[in-house]
């Protein structure tokens, strides 16, 4: 029996120290500091945007003791590799996923102070350096959790951030591992398969999306346990392309030294304004192809959209129409940034829905015939790619 998860706590990194991940997020994303740990050689610091928060674990090798809340992955590089989801029960839940073969890497552990009393455990998940703390949390009281001390936010800095919440967290698959790990969220979490079109019925698989020489990326999604406010889950695992072809989720494997967590999608009302913000304020986003705007499929998708092709292409801006709700105007706006560490692994997504449930999965076609055509027009003028 599955141990299903409620609403979403946070989302931990785990970075050398001096890192800048930190102000990265609070002065190019508008994350402000919500409340901060230092102990056992670990610098604990709690960022929160809407209801969007992100635990940045600064650690110096050899620390005395584990982060608050989670484990210590002791990965080669940064990396994101705990999502914290609030449980009803966690010694119930903990027993659950027992009977199930799950892996417990921290036993029940209770903090308190004097805001309440909090419960938690961590399992490891089936995704490379991935792990899920649950965390059962009654009706704690203070700003974060119990041993962390409040912060003051900067002066001028207002509370509420540039984002409402995580839409969705993303994971990056080996090729044929993504079957697997649905049935690891589905039996041991309570997460639901959620299908993306006509052509995604296949329980364990997912939907297929061919691109051209690279071969093209396999999606599947996951939703949140009936009754639980939980973002959802999209796993990707790249399909076979030609010898040495290497897309976005290869690339991830590669320098990530393995699985795990690829994206987040960070939800905003009004992407535009959100984009245009985080570019002033120094945060870098992908530009596509200049071409992909000129896709007369694509045109025809933003026009009827009442978007206008020029602005969304001052920003990098892409528009994918939602093909599962018929002839409407359900559509959905997304933007991602550039890695947020050195290595081509960790980065974001901003993401505005009107109406759409899908994750632009048709922009990923469109984004690779528009890169193809790039390559090709340049290889044809005598230019390096």
């Amino acid at each position: 029996m599955a141990a299903p998860v409620g609403r979403l706590c946070h989302i931990s990194f785990h970075v050398p120290r001096g890192q800048p991940l930190a102000r990265y997020l609070q002065r190019c994303f508008g994350f402000w500091p919500v409340a901060v740990r230092e102990a056992g050689g670990w610098r604990q610091l709690a960022l929160r945007s809407g209801d969007a928060v992100f635990l940045v674990n600064e650690g110096a090798p050899g620390g005395r003791e584990g982060p608050l809340y989670d484990v210590d992955p002791a990965h080669a590089v940064p990396t994101a590799s705990n999502v914290c989801f609030e449980v009803a029960d966690v010694r119930g839940a903990l027993g659950a996923l027992r009977e199930l073969g799950c892996s417990v890497a921290v036993q029940p552990q209770t903090v308190a102070d004097a805001q309440g009393t909090v419960t938690y455990a961590v399992v490891r998940s089936p995704v490379g350096n991935l792990s899920h703390t649950l965390l059962e949390r009654g009706a704690y009281r203070g700003p974060f959790l119990p041993g962390f001390q409040e912060c003051d936010p900067p002066d001028g800095h207002g509370q509420h951030g540039w984002f409402s919440h995580v839409d969705h967290v993303a994971l990056a698959c080996p090729r044929g591992s993504s079957g697997a790990w649905l049935r690891w969220y589905q039996e041991c979490l309570g997460f639901r398969r959620f299908s993306l079109g006509p052509a995604d019925e296949h329980p364990e698989q997912g939907l297929d999306i061919r691109a051209g020489w690279a071969g093209g990326l396999r999606l599947a999604a996951l939703q949140a346990p009936p009754g639980s406010e939980a973002p959802m889950l999209v796993l990707g695992e790249s399909l076979p392309g030609l010898p040495g072809a290497r897309d976005q989720v290869e690339l991830f494997l590669a320098q990530h030294g393995g699985p795990g967590l690829q994206h987040v999608g960070l939800y905003t009302g009004d992407i535009m304004a959100t984009g245009r913000r985080v570019t002033e304020a120094g945060g870098n986003l992908v530009a596509p192809p200049a071409n992909y705007y000129q896709q007369a499929t694509k045109v025809e998708q933003i026009l009827a959209a009442g978007q206008e092709v020029r602005r969304l292409a001052e920003l990098g801006i892409l528009l994918d129409r939602d093909g599962r709700q018929g002839e409407g105007t359900n559509y959905l706006l997304q933007v991602f940034t550039k890695p947020l560490f050195s290595e081509e692994t960790f980065f974001l997504e901003l993401i505005q829905r009107q109406g759409a449930t899908g994750f632009g999965q048709g922009n990923i076609q469109a984004l690779w015939e528009a890169l193809e055509e790039h390559m090709a027009s340049c290889q044809g003028a005598g230019e390096p790619r």
